[in-house]
């Protein structure tokens, strides 16, 4: 008590020293009101100043009375010199115009670059505290990206995980996705996904955000949720001016010739007493493609009947010692069409001169409409064949032997949300308030939100038809392919049918965040500017799961064969993965969408839990949190961040049991629940050194976590007496933890430029992997534990330069370079013969990661061709070596070009995907494919109008 008295007293004590001087308030715009961040603004002769926010807003207090002289400097500008005022017990507010006559570069850059993309991207990251990279609205609009997802993996120590030829899961220097925070204005982002904590990027248009802010060393007053990082998305501000934007456009997908359609708009503005500010935005993407793929599954296991039984009646069995061959193979065909809306309206209210409230709100929805064609083949080994089945040739290769085909066509009903498709309803929605407030020298700001997002899936049919004949294996590990040996018996017309379901899914996460952080001046050292700032923080997050699962019986017999249904060929000479996979005829979408499962003279249905009892689940989590840190220049040029962060996680998770006889049928299910409860204490201290005016040194030591996956710590289990399997959750895993240490040195060219060089390490605890292991009963057992440790270490180095030194055209010429190396490990992994690994990386920690582009800008064009590399990487720890899963290396090569047609209007053109990159993953080898999924190139083009009027 004693103490919180005394912390009080120092506040009361530093509001009532306040009335002897006076605090400074304002705003750094453009000629065109547009905030500009990231600008020094400093009283030289009080050696006090501030960094401008995003807004393009900065708060000096304690300012003697009387007239100074402010100064803003801004990287690519002549430094600016303004007189103000300071009375006594008062807030003086200006506003301050960097406008293009106060430049330092020519008219070709400021046209080309504008004061909006690398200027006000690195002058923010110049003047962060800690190592961060950020982008801006502008710097996204000069690459060819739609969604926020690819836009991001032009960050050095970026890349992504690609679904259905788009950006979805971000890895950050290496991490997995579940190791990295995204927030939205500085509030942790839900996830739709299921069965993890990971933020679909591709959900969020790039045309919504104003900037990225990829955070690479925290700092106290942040979620220590980021083990990798954490990427805040800036949504767009009022700005300080009337503002239109539209864009209009349209495309083509090379993989089918379907169209493309995009649009979108903001318009903002503020009262004529500049009080309220308020800015209107949406945006809509209606996207028809698809992809080709080819999947197979690798053992070195085959055994067949002798046709002998033992003393039991039993076939007695003998193994064959073979090569790893493909013992399930499967061509697929997805025919998708992706809509993506977002609708975002924000207002601001200036109370007086030190209290400002705002409203911050973003929507988007995404409807994915899929249809899937699939062929599947998987071998019939065991008792289904004897020793006439198959053949071994003499090097040890299965190249002949009967498999079970199924043609499954999936989709859904037949309405105008369906379409005869299946479809993903998802979800996203953020609404925050807040304020602002200046107490004589004391800044106070609070947030409080509501965030949800949900992922939907009803109706969700698959009509499925099975027959048996045998192939001819062409051992082909990249390219594997079955090839009927009769192609008669491989017959469409011959497939019987051999299920119909469907199924409905839902998944919602939903957060509750509280907010509140005050910052005091406080200098440890005379003549020194310091401040100490502290805080706490709540967050309520609730995510649960709900699935369903029926399977129907034809009780008229009119689906008894392939050959008596409406079907389709879907076979394609220009298949993307070969023209040798073809992959035949199906019953059609329509026709699978026209039944009516809802007449029981048409079908019996019937309820299936064990299909998706043991994958619902819910879970509170609840996050309580505190922080104190201070933030000191130890000279003219150096200057440390310290603190340390508190934070209490309070679990409650719900999940359920599925017990199966030795006939494989349920025994019996039971719900199960548990509670677990953990507190991390996160030190941090950060150091910044100014070599000079445009060259920092930093340095980090951070520590940071990851809480693990929902579909972890659910207290699940599934117990398989038929096929000796048990599957397990661990609702007492404990949190991935993370000791950093950061190192970067930056210099800054005038020319508005970097470059950048650093080194990184990470020591990793409690890193959360799947461990397959065999009981006492002899029963193959799958859960998730935490593995002993991991370490990563890592450099990086960023370039990025006009080269304006050039003569004539060539000084138009800007160059985009980064590169990150990675070297992991990881121990306490061990196979499922309880032998520790020592072969591994840590999973999806990519080797080598590089970005680059050359682009020309001049006063009316502008042409950009970029790349996108990242390495193969492990993805799954299976149960040895032959069963590790790998995403594989993937480059993206992408080209745009911009013709200004006026000051306002602007014609666009973007091709991505120039290489056709395939989405892929190999197991053990990367010769031996998983997978291979093919999108092919994609051409949009469009109008885009801005205009503004301060």
């Amino acid at each position: 008590m004693k103490h919180i008295f005394t912390f009080l007293l120092l506040i009361a004590f530093n509001i009532v020293a306040f009335a002897q001087k006076g605090n400074l308030k304002g705003t750094v715009t453009d000629e065109n009101g547009v905030s500009i961040p990231g600008a020094s603004v400093i009283l030289e002769e009080q050696n006090k100043g501030a960094v401008t926010d995003f807004d393009g807003k900065f708060t000096i207090v304690d300012l003697p009375v009387g007239t100074h002289n402010l100064l803003i400097k801004y990287l690519g500008f002549a430094d600016l010199l303004k007189e103000v005022t300071i009375t006594s017990s008062n807030t003086t507010t200006v506003t301050i115009t960097i406008t293009s006559q106060n430049t330092e570069l020519d008219e070709v850059v400021v046209r080309g670059y504008g004061i909006g993309s690398q200027a006000r991207a690195l002058n923010t990251q110049k003047n962060k505290k800690n190592i961060t990279n950020i982008i801006s609205t502008d710097q996204i609009g000069s690459f060819p990206d739609a969604n926020i997802g690819d836009a991001v993996k032009r960050i050095p120590g970026i890349t992504m995980q690609v679904d259905q030829g788009e950006a979805r899961n971000i890895i950050v220097r290496g991490l997995s996705p579940q190791l990295n925070s995204v927030t939205l204005n500085g509030s942790r982002i839900p996830s739709a996904e299921g069965d993890n904590r990971n933020v679909q990027m591709d959900l969020i248009p790039s045309d919504m955000i104003q900037s990225v802010e990829v955070n690479k060393a925290i700092t106290p007053d942040m979620d220590a949720d980021a083990l990798g990082g954490s990427v805040n998305l800036i949504t767009r501000t009022s700005p300080q001016g009337f503002r239109l934007s539209t864009t209009l456009g349209s495309g083509i997908n090379f993989i089918n010739d379907k169209r493309i359609l995009n649009g979108s708009f903001l318009v903002g503005d503020r009262s004529k007493n500049e009080k309220f500010g308020w800015m209107l935005s949406a945006s809509i993407n209606d996207n028809d493609f698809g992809s080709h793929d080819v999947e197979a599954e690798w053992t070195d296991d085959f055994e067949y009947n002798t046709g002998v039984e033992d003393v039991d009646g039993d076939a007695i069995l003998e193994e064959v010692d073979v090569n790893p061959y493909a013992n399930v193979f499967e061509i697929r065909e997805y025919r998708v069409q992706r809509i993506r809306r977002s609708f975002s309206a924000n207002f601001d209210y200036k109370f007086n001169k030190n209290n400002t409230v705002y409203f911050k709100s973003i929507y988007n929805w995404r409807d994915d409409r899929e249809n899937r064609f699939r062929l599947e083949n998987e071998i019939l080994d065991g008792e289904d064949i004897s020793s006439a089945d198959f053949n071994v040739d003499p090097n040890g290769n299965l190249t002949r032997f009967p498999v079970e085909a199924k043609r499954q066509t999936k989709g859904g009903i037949d309405n105008n949300r369906n379409q005869n498709k299946r479809l993903e309803d998802q979800r996203m929605f953020n609404f925050s308030v807040g304020g602002d407030h200046l107490f004589g020298n004391l800044e106070l700001d609070w947030m409080a939100s509501f965030a949800k997002a949900s992922e939907e899936r009803l109706f969700e049919r698959y009509l499925e038809y099975e027959s048996e004949y045998g192939v001819s294996f062409n051992n082909n590990e990249d390219k594997p392919a079955f090839i009927p040996t009769d192609a008669s018996e491989a017959d469409f017309s011959l497939f019987t049918l051999n299920e119909i379901s469907e199924e409905n899914q839902y998944t919602e996460e939903e957060d509750i965040n509280l907010v509140v952080n005050a910052k005091l001046p406080l200098s440890i050292i005379s003549d020194k500017n310091g401040s100490f700032k502290f805080g706490v923080k709540a967050r309520l997050k609730n995510k649960n799961r709900d699935n369903d699962f029926t399977e129907l019986s034809d009780e008229t017999g009119s689906l008894e064969e392939l050959g008596m249904v409406e079907t389709i060929n879907y076979s394609n000479p220009d298949f993307l993965a070969g023209s040798q996979y073809q992959i035949g005829t199906f019953a059609s979408a329509a026709f699978l969408g026209s039944l009516n499962f809802n007449d029981s003279n048409l079908f019996e249905s019937e309820d299936l839990p064990e299909e998706y009892i043991t994958a619902n689940f819910d879970v509170n989590e609840n996050v309580f949190a505190g922080y104190a840190m201070i933030d000191q220049e130890l000279s003219d040029k150096l200057s440390v961040l310290a603190g340390v962060r508190l934070e209490h996680t309070s679990i409650q998770s719900e999940g359920n049991e599925l017990t199966f006889d030795a006939d494989g049928d349920i025994d019996g299910i039971a719900v199960l629940k548990d509670e677990n409860n953990y507190t991390n204490i996160l030190p941090g201290v950060h150091f910044k050194y100014d070599m000079s005016d445009n060259t920092v040194i930093r340095f980090a030591w951070t520590n940071t976590l990851a809480r693990p996956n929902y579909v972890d710590l659910v207290p699940y289990k599934e117990i398989n007496n038929e096929d000796e399997e048990i599957f397990l959750g661990n609702s007492e895993l404990n949190p991935t933890t993370s000791m950093n240490f950061d190192f970067m040195a930056e210099h800054y060219f005038k020319s508005v430029g970097i470059i950048s060089g650093g080194l990184f390490y990470k020591d990793i605890k409690d890193f959360v992997y799947i461990r397959q292991t065999e009981n006492t009963d002899g029963y193959e057992v799958y859960q998730p534990l935490n593995g002993k440790g991991a370490s990563v270490f890592g450099a990086e180095i960023s370039f990025q330069r006009r080269l304006d030194f050039l003569p004539g055209f060539a000084k138009n010429i800007s160059i985009y370079l980064n590169y990150t190396y990675l070297n992991s490990s990881a121990d306490g992994i061990f196979n499922e013969d309880g032998e520790e690994r020592t072969d591994l990386d840590l999973p999806q920690t990519s080797p080598n990661m590089f970005n680059g582009s050359i682009g020309y800008s001049d006063n009316k064009f502008s042409l950009r061709l970029s790349a996108n590399y990242s390495d193969d990487y492990i993805d799954e720890i299976g149960g040895n070596a032959f069963e590790d899963r790998y995403y594989d290396k993937q480059l993206f090569v992408d080209l745009n070009a911009n013709v200004a047609l006026s000051k306002s209007l602007t014609i666009y053109a973007k091709l991505n995907n120039i290489t056709n990159q395939p989405l892929r993953y190999y197991q053990g080898t990367r010769n031996r494919t998983m997978q291979v999924e093919y999108y092919e190139k994609r051409l949009t083009f469009g109008l885009k109008y801005d205009l503004f009027k301060k």
